[in-house]
């Protein structure tokens, strides 16, 4: 699945707050709370704990960032729980499912 999205805003800007999972609490309506399992700033190899609520259940899954590209890309993928999402942010914000 893809999700996509048009953002009047210039690309960087758009890179640069979805790039922050700070931000998913105010941009993804299921997430509940951010948790940085690694110290911020993201980069390679970075943990982050999303709180969630999906179809009435709560979960926590952390994703682990494994690209990032400044104003450009991220990707993070699910390291523990049981999301099996893909996270690709590429100046608006697209997920797609990881595979396998």
């Amino acid at each position: 699945m893809v999700t996509e999205i048009d953002i009047d805003r210039p690309r960087e800007r758009v890179a640069e707050y979805a790039a922050d999972p700070d931000n998913a609490v105010e941009w993804y309506a299921n997430i509940d709370a951010v948790e940085w399992r690694s110290s911020p700033p993201a980069e390679i190899g970075s943990d982050i704990a999303f709180s969630a609520r999906f179809l009435g259940r709560s979960l926590t899954y952390t994703y682990r960032i494994v690209e990032l590209v400044a104003g450009e890309r991220l990707v993070m993928s699910a390291a523990e729980g049981r999301s099996r999402w893909r996270r690709r942010t590429h100046g608006a914000i697209r997920r797609a499912a990881a595979p396998g």
